[in-house]
């Protein structure tokens, strides 16, 4: 590394921080990092067009060493987070300061809390342990004889009585409390910075707030030391419930993105809890919340883009599950109220108390009633949630300007989005901003090149909705003059590659996209070169050569196992065709069994399985002599593991046919009964077999013969 002995991950973030602090001290940096010398001015007017100060050009050398120091030694991932700044102060806050702030305070405001919350606990402990206990009667007297402890900190931590009520779980002591404070005793926050009413929304208990609330309806407004409201604090430890009603008792002006990053704040804590029915209300009543940077420099769009749970493309139903999602209404344990009230406080501003009980649930045809699906059902509206609230920020989407696009980072999101196949989000995108299927990003890549290369199969099969559209994104270059079936002769991201068994079906997959891309794109494009001076196919062969060796010792070490066990069975099957039960007659040779059906049965299921542990050594045989060339693994080479598995299962279930029958002939007329639990058993080989290799061969048929991965939609999906 040279600056720092390693890179920066979250167990040496320490270390890593003081050698880079040291680095830059010794090299004459820190001033620039941390502050101390600020950016200076430039020059205006005619002077500056021919000469920047010495001073400016001095800051600036410094800054681009400092910034290259922080860069080359945070790692890849941390990069990525500050790859867009030119301020090494900024980088280094980032990365630093800003984490250290989040978790800690300075050891001298840790002292004197320590120091004042001895001193107050040794004096009030009687009180402490009083409301702590719940013993209102204690309390009540204690406070009888001091009425100014009630405003007092009492904790070891600075708590007063009413916040270590509130943390007890004590209701009947926090609505007595309320009682005896004056509203300037209710902002009065505790050691670790929260007033009474945000510890409240901490805990979630909705009636402890509900006391606060009616005492001082303004505590809704009074935030804790980081400046965020009740409402806020809910939401971030997700209190659905108290969010509800603290949203419901929270005058909306506060939420204004005039006001501060509130308002952005609540929005993004509600996407992250899936509280999207007040998030749908508070985007409809504040449109360019989404746009706003939160407290934390997070953006709306840029967090529904990470997160696929939100979305039904994200969610791994099974198939009757699938098919009762699909179902326009299901009732589960009346939870179906609440979708009334998502419906009514999405379109209205307040939402009586009594709706529910006077409206409640729609009646139709189409509601099922199931008592143990609440998952389905909380999945189900979570996706419908997060969808209207796409829909309500793509519709501002016509009306920013590329810049304000760009601050907000919509190319990064789009990137994400695909990352992580939310189908849902690019639909909406293009539905909303058709235009956006050209933009590209900083590679010069649009949707659909990142899509390719990202190997979402479902997102690229949009474009086959286009029309006359698709034949010109398939001209399309980035900046390296990559077209797109260079990009897609590019190895898969790991994740990716992961979702298939084995390497050899892997490099199958990695065939499949490139022959699907090969097929839309004219003739010239597949001989073109690259900024490399490489054709696509060049790019796929040196891309995926390491993927190519993997897949071979995957077919010969599968192919070598299985001829063993084909090879077994066909020897023994031919030597018992010599050995038949029972024997032969000496005078003419022919089998003493020879008119029992059972021994018929013996003869045909021992030929069967004969040819068929044959026809497997040979397709084995075939694959491990193959020549391994990269085309092959995409028919012929999963095409021989086909038969030979499928002829290998047969042969074993013939062979178990055929000890089956052995043993009932030699057995039927003596002890016929012991031959049924042997015949019995046979079938635990089968059954073993089936368990370990049936899902391979499954796989390999699907993923050869199956449905193609390329949904090709004649018309627009939306």
């Amino acid at each position: 590394m040279g600056v720092v002995p390693e890179e920066l991950t979250e167990d040496n973030y320490e270390n890593w921080k003081a050698c880079l602090q040291s680095y830059l001290i010794g090299q004459g940096l820190w001033d620039v990092v941390s502050g101390v010398d600020p950016k200076p001015e430039k020059l205006t007017g005619f002077i500056a067009k021919h000469e920047e100060t010495e001073a400016f050009q001095t800051w600036r050398k410094k800054n681009a060493i400092a910034l290259h120091a922080i860069q080359m030694s945070c790692g890849a991932d941390a990069l990525v987070t500050i790859r867009e700044t030119d301020s090494a102060k900024f980088a280094w806050d980032h990365l630093v300061e800003l984490r250290h702030h989040r978790t800690q305070r300075s050891p001298q405001v840790e002292r004197s809390i320590h120091i004042q919350g001895t001193r107050n606990f040794r004096r009030y402990e009687c009180l402490f342990k009083a409301v702590d206990d719940g013993d209102w009667v204690t309390t009540k007297a204690f406070l009888d004889h001091d009425p100014d402890a009630v405003r007092a900190s009492i904790s070891p931590t600075n708590e007063t009585a009413l916040h270590v009520a509130i943390l007890a779980g004590h209701a009947h002591i926090v609505k007595e409390l309320v009682k005896l404070m004056t509203p300037k005793d209710l902002e009065l926050r505790s050691g670790l910075g929260e007033t009474a009413l945000t510890t409240a929304a901490i805990s979630g208990v909705t009636k402890m707030a509900k006391a606060i609330v009616e005492q001082y309806p303004s505590a809704v407004c009074v935030g804790n030391e980081h400046g965020q409201i009740p409402v806020i604090v809910a939401s971030f430890y997700d209190q659905k419930d108290m969010v509800r009603y603290l949203y419901s008792v929270t005058p909306i002006e506060e939420l204004s993105p005039e006001k501060g990053t509130n308002g952005a704040t609540l929005l993004n804590f509600l996407v992250s809890a899936n509280i999207y029915d007040i998030a749908l209300h508070l985007l409809k009543h504040y449109r360019h919340l989404s746009f706003t940077k939160d407290y934390y420099g997070n953006y709306t769009v840029r967090m529904l883009a990470r997160k696929p749970s939100a979305f039904l493309s994200g969610s791994k139903l099974l198939f009757w599950e699938r098919w009762i999602y699909s179902c326009k209404y299901f009732i589960v344990n009346h939870h179906l109220l609440e979708k009334v009230y998502l419906h009514y406080l999405a379109n209205h501003l307040t939402c009586p108390s009594n709706y529910m009980d006077t409206y409640g649930p729609p009646k139709s045809k189409q509601v099922l009633v199931f008592p143990d699906l609440k998952h389905i059902y909380e999945a189900k509206w979570t996706h419908v949630g997060s969808s209207q609230l796409l829909d309500c920020i793509f519709e501002e989407i016509p009306y920013l300007t590329s810049s304000q696009l760009e601050m907000f980072g919509i190319n990064q999101a789009i990137y994400d989005a695909i990352k992580h196949g939310i189908i849902e989000f690019i639909v909406a995108l293009i539905k909303h901003d058709p235009e956006s299927i050209w933009r590209k990003g900083v590679k010069g890549r649009t949707m659909f090149s990142h899509a390719v290369v990202l190997r979402q199969e479902k997102i690229f099969s949009l474009v086959y909705g286009l029309g006359i559209k698709k034949n010109v994104i398939a001209r399309r270059h980035d900046i390296f003059h990559n077209n797109i079936l260079h990009l897609a002769g590019k190895l898969s991201p790991p994740s990716q590659l992961d979702r298939v068994s084995g390497a050899a079906l892997q490099m199958q997959r990695e065939l499949q996209w490139f022959k699907e891309v090969e097929s839309m794109v004219q003739a010239k494009y597949k001989e073109e070169f690259n900024e490399y001076h490489k054709t696509p196919i060049h790019v796929f062969i040196e891309e995926h050569a390491e993927l190519v060796k993997q897949g071979e010792s995957w077919m010969k070490s599968t192919a070598a196992s299985c001829m063993v066990v084909a090879t077994l069975i066909a020897a023994l099957m031919f030597t018992t065709a010599f050995t038949l039960p029972g024997g032969t007659k000496n005078d003419t040779g022919i089998p003493v069994f020879i008119k029992s059906k059972a021994f018929m049965v013996f003869i045909a299921s021992d030929a069967l399985s004969l040819f068929s542990s044959s026809t497997s050594v040979l397709m084995f045989l075939g694959i491990l002599t193959s020549r391994y060339a990269a085309e092959d693994f995409l028919k012929s080479l999963p095409i021989k593991l086909i038969i030979g598995l499928s002829s290998l299962f047969f042969s074993i279930v013939s062979m178990m046919v055929a000890f089956g029958s052995a043993i009932f002939v030699v057995l039927c007329q003596e002890l016929s009964w012991i031959s049924f639990p042997i015949i019995a058993l046979a079938c635990i080989p089968i059954t073993f077999f089936a368990l370990l290799q049936f899902p391979l061969l499954v796989e390999i048929v699907t993923c050869t013969y199956g449905r193609s991965i390329f949904d090709k939609p004649t018309k627009r999906p939306y």
